[in-house]
């Protein structure tokens, strides 16, 4: 471990002259198994208008730009070519797709020489309050600048959600800013609703750091294997490399790890059923996300594409979805299923 590392949130000098900007790197990797059928091998969520005007990818890549000097996208090979013809920004392309840790430690390592700090975005997450969000997330850049701290967004949680992990913030130690004790995995309801009576976070999986802060971080855990292959150059460093979280592999070891609370409009989404927490419902309780007709339907949720039309009578509690020649149907409290779908439909 670097022996300049600090065990708390102390700031340090910083000096403004030569020093790289904040580099944001919207991470557009994911392929979106539990949005079949919007989401596909060749075209994942992010490619798609879901809740919003334009597709999930430059929606963040618009957010991003507010938020940094520079703007990178992270995406796996074979989504490449199809972001650098959606989004006009320099794009990382990781090794081999094995989930966010090795990711970010990649990231990290070829914007240690060049960024400052670094933010870290999904390319799948809607907000409904930009200013709110971007407040926090400086706060979080900030942490990041002036001190070895790896900091974290926590959303101030509107439900017991099952759906998201949780954040248990300590004291605070600066304005905005608190310390973490620990990281809840997504809970069964019961648990989920005790940590909401607590006032736990949800955990937003925005991030910010120094990347050589980062790198420091990954040893002794399962990346460090990774940090070393990277710094030998050796030309294929994923390989034997195992898929792991940034949270579970670094975050929830490192030390410090602080967290910026925001209460702001914020969901991932990651379900059809999260699109009921930022679309509106009509009367009876459905929401509606693209082109349908519904008669008797109550506590629904209907997706389609520009190519569908769904009609529904005497219906509820049922997610329809209807993307490319496909449909989907399911109850509201099975959307985790889809994943066995789309296992099904694409292997």
């Amino acid at each position: 471990m670097n022996p300049s590392r600090q065990a708390d949130v102390c700031p340090r000098a910083v000096h403004g002259d030569g020093m790289d900007p904040t580099v944001a790197v919207v991470m557009a990797g994911g392929r979106g198994t539990r949005l079949y059928p919007a989401a596909a091998p060749d075209r994942p969520k992010q490619f798609r208008r879901i809740a919003g005007d334009s597709p999930l990818l430059e929606r963040t890549v618009a957010r991003a730009r507010g938020l940094a000097e520079e703007t990178v996208v992270l995406t796996r090979p074979a989504y490449a070519a199809q972001v650098r013809r959606r989004v006009d920004c320099e794009v990382l392309v990781e090794p081999e797709p094995k989930d966010t840790g090795p990711a970010l430690v990649y990231a990290s390592h070829r914007l240690r020489d060049r960024a400052e700090t670094m933010v870290c975005l999904p390319a799948d997450h809607h907000v409904g309050d930009e200013a709110a969000l971007a407040s926090g997330v400086r706060r979080m850049v900030d942490a990041a600048r002036t001190s070895d701290a790896l900091a974290l967004l926590g959303v101030t949680a509107r439900s017991a959600a099952t759906g998201y992990g949780y954040i248990d913030a300590g004291s605070e130690v600066d304005t905005g800013l608190r310390t973490v004790r620990g990281f809840r995995e997504k809970p069964a309801p019961a648990v989920a609703a005790s940590h909401y009576e607590r006032g736990m976070l949800w955990n937003a999986g925005i991030f910010a750091w120094q990347p050589a802060a980062f790198l420091d971080a990954c040893e002794n855990t399962a990346l460090e294997p990774l940090v070393e292959r990277l710094e030998s150059g050796q030309p294929e460093p994923f390989a034997t490399i195992p898929s792991t979280s940034v949270d579970e592999a670094v975050l929830e070891r490192a030390d410090p790890v602080v967290v910026a609370e925001v209460a702001a409009e914020w969901a991932d989404l990651g379900t059809w059923d999260s699109l009921a927490s930022v679309c509106e419902a009509d009367a009876n309780g459905t929401v509606i996300d693209g082109d349908a007709l519904t008669i008797d339907t109550e506590d629904c949720v209907i997706s389609t594409d520009d190519t569908h039309h769904v009609a529904t009578i005497g219906v509820s509690d049922l997610v329809v979805a209807a993307y490319d020649g496909r449909v989907l149907v399911l109850p509201r409290s099975a959307t985790e299923r889809v994943r066995e779908v789309w296992k099904a439909v694409h292997g």
